[in-house]
């Protein structure tokens, strides 16, 4: 196999494995609707599409360390925000409403 058809099936994967993590939280926020931990596992889902996105896609493995840490940071704000939303939503709200 060569080195072009080895990326190819990589990016298939990672395709494929986005898909099937989008499919998963459509379910999980279909059924699971009621369960208070349900923000959690969309934060988690929400952050291995992020990291996977940026490993197969962006290729931040061969990135500078400095550009690493920052898509490191920056796929871990939109999990943090909608944990901070979803948990303490109306105290974020009056907050940013001083």
């Amino acid at each position: 196999m060569d080195k072009h058809t080895d990326h190819f099936l990589l990016l298939t994967s990672a395709w494929l494995a986005l898909v099937a993590l989008t499919l998963a939280s459509l379910g999980l926020s279909e059924w699971f609707r009621d369960i208070s931990l349900l923000p959690l596992l969309v934060a988690a889902i929400v952050w291995i599409k992020g990291a996977l996105v940026a490993r197969c896609f962006i290729e931040s493995q061969v990135a500078h360390p400095f550009i690493k840490r920052v898509l490191k940071v920056f796929i871990g704000i939109a999990p943090i925000a909608l944990l901070a939303t979803s948990f303490f939503g109306s105290t974020l709200a009056r907050w940013a409403t001083l």
